[in-house]
């Protein structure tokens, strides 16, 4: 089938949702023991993802005697984190720009260099503690395809350098050694940075839960949270339809479900992007195309994509799909609608035209991740309120998450460290706008951007489209 058919060919089993292809190995877990009744805790973390589970690892790993109890509507796992592009990714998350227009130059930098630390802490943890994940610690390769996204791969390796990256932090890399790594059909430049692993993201959360679980955190599962309260004689409380969790301190975790949550609709935008993965390839394929290190991929287009080589040989692809739900709704299982698998599969095959004779598309499915009004993420402990959070990574939770789990884990213990330094503390963000302007908005930027990446494609300029600054600015991204 050619790469222009924007028909994608599906394979015999094709699933479509079923959460993700991360967990067709072990199969989707059911929930485990729900809440089976008040119960009192030192803290209480409400969603199992990567966010809450890091938390909960930390903070019994540096005070065994605390108390901690995690609360997850399905499974641990269940969301962004048993859903993403396995991406353990050292990029800053969100915008160094404004992180230091409120708290300088040197602490913007600190937050990036956190962020390449959370990589091999993540590796690090793994391995310490037998979670077996396919990590693989292969870098990322940032690839341009036409002229404009050559342009702003050079105008992002030169604003690295002016944010403190060294040399080897991103490399440039000629014709040969791009292609030597993984062979982009129409390629016309390339960066790496080492700061990236592969990861099974399933397998990670699954591990990370059962390390948690044998370090004596309760961890519920099929427990909604239906509201959160604020300290009330000395304790905040996570109200559930089971019971009540009174805590010293109650910590949201909930990423791209935050909407859900009662007084929150506006706070995140639960953001959806959407993969494929192929059926294993052959041998021969892959020695035309390369990727023998496992390099994360990535493009410099607007509407960008994000891929891996996975352990078993398949490609597994990602792009943003339909991003947005009117009024914040999050479709949880999974599923996606067929002409999304369509232009991933198309967008697949022109990168890597080998592939479209010999593999077909073996699983598709969504997920939603949160993106703050300013996109740039946050971690906040309010002490006097006991309420925490931390997220909206905008796309960069798998490393983030770890960042944010060490530092709620500080505040929490009220340790003045490094960590509680970062820009990301206590940030303060405005929320979206009410319905219909939010879903116009986003709906409009995304619009824009894949006229962009038509017109720059065609035209061969090499500056970025108007139309790419005009989405930029109706969304602030």
């Amino acid at each position: 089938m050619s790469p222009s058919s924007g028909r994608a060919p599906l394979a015999p089993g094709f699933v479509n949702g079923g959460v993700s292809f991360w967990y067709r190995a072990g199969g989707r877990p059911g929930p485990g023991p729900r809440l089976p009744g008040p119960r009192t805790a030192d803290v209480c973390v409400v969603g199992a993802g990567y966010t809450g589970l890091w938390t909960a690892y930390y903070l019994k790993r540096a005070r065994p005697d605390l108390r901690i109890v995690v609360l997850e509507r399905e499974f641990a796992g269940f969301g962004a984190s048993g859903r993403n592009g396995g991406w353990v990714l050292g990029e800053i998350a969100g915008d160094r720009q404004r992180y230091a227009a409120r708290h300088g130059r040197p602490a913007a930098i600190a937050l990036q260099r956190a962020m390449f630390g959370a990589v091999d802490e993540v590796v690090r943890v793994a391995a310490e503690e037998g979670i077996d994940a396919d990590l693989v610690k292969g870098g990322v390769l940032h690839v341009a395809r036409n002229a404009a996204q050559r342009a702003r791969l050079a105008a992002m390796v030169d604003e690295a350098r002016r944010w403190g990256w060294a040399d080897d932090d991103l490399v440039p890399l000629p014709a040969t050694e791009r292609d030597d790594r993984l062979r982009v059909e129409g390629a016309t430049g390339a960066a790496w940075s080492p700061h990236c692993a592969r990861v099974q993201p399933a397998a990670l959360a699954r591990g990370l839960a059962a390390v948690v679980r044998g370090l004596g955190v309760r961890i519920y599962e099929g427990t909604p949270v239906v509201r959160i309260n604020p300290r009330r004689g000395g304790a905040a409380s996570a109200v559930t339809p089971y019971g009540t969790v009174t805590a010293g301190y109650v910590l949201r975790a909930t990423e791209g479900f935050t909407a859900g949550m009662p007084g929150h609709r506006r706070d995140w935008l639960p953001m959806n992007s959407s993969m494929i993965v192929t059926t294993p390839l052959p041998a021969v394929t892959w020695k035309s195309i390369g990727w023998e290190r496992r390099e994360l991929l990535g493009d410099m287009a607007h509407y960008y994509m994000y891929a891996q080589r996975t352990a078993d040989d398949r490609i597994a692809f990602g792009g943003r799909g339909r991003p947005y739900r009117y009024g914040s709704r999050v479709d949880d299982g999974g599923r996606t609608d067929p002409g999304t698998v369509g232009a991933l599969w198309t967008m697949l095959t022109a990168m890597f035209p080998a592939v479209a004779d010999e593999a077909q598309v073996d699983h598709a499915w969504s997920g939603v991740l949160g993106v703050p009004r300013d996109w740039c993420s946050t971690v906040v402990l309010d002490r006097a309120a006991g309420l925490g959070h931390a997220g909206g990574y905008t796309g960069h939770g798998v490393a983030a998450a770890n960042l944010a789990g060490r530092t709620l884990r500080d505040l929490v213990l009220g340790e003045d460290t490094a960590l509680t330094a970062l820009p990301w503390v206590d940030r303060g963000v405005r929320r979206w706008e009410p319905e219909p302007l939010r879903w116009l908005g986003v709906h409009a930027m995304y619009a824009l951007y894949r006229a962009a990446d038509a017109r720059e494609s065609a035209t061969g300029a090499a500056g970025t489209s108007a139309l790419a600054r005009l989405a930029d600015r109706i969304t602030g991204h």
